[in-house]
């Protein structure tokens, strides 16, 4: 089928202008707790420039300013509600007795 004969398809990008995740007025600071939890995922992660839709400076911004907000303890490391994930279960022994060299 030649282009001339196609019907018209529609484009699969909408053309919704999106408001940029950071206005003019907002100072990317490590005490902007609003404006760094916008940033971080459910697990207390730094998401990425592509899903936050950031110039590289303003990621590069939005990071420091997470981590320095974490070494002060304004920010959790991790997320504490998925938590258990993380906590050492019961360890227990491979062998049940010592292991003896056989010759």
């Amino acid at each position: 089928m030649d282009k001339s004969k196609r019907p018209f398809l529609k484009s699969k990008r909408s053309f919704r202008r999106r408001l940029p995740p950071i206005q003019s007025g907002d100072r990317i600071d490590y005490r902007n707790m609003s404006l760094l939890r916008r940033f971080m995922s459910q697990q207390g992660k730094i998401l990425s420039r592509r899903v936050n839709r950031l110039t590289l400076k303003q990621q590069r911004l939005i990071t420091i300013a997470i981590k320095q907000a974490r070494i002060l303890a304004l920010l959790p490391f991790i997320n504490k509600a998925n938590q258990k994930q993380f906590q050492r279960t019961k360890s227990t022994a491979r062998t049940t007795g010592l292991r003896t060299r056989n010759k």
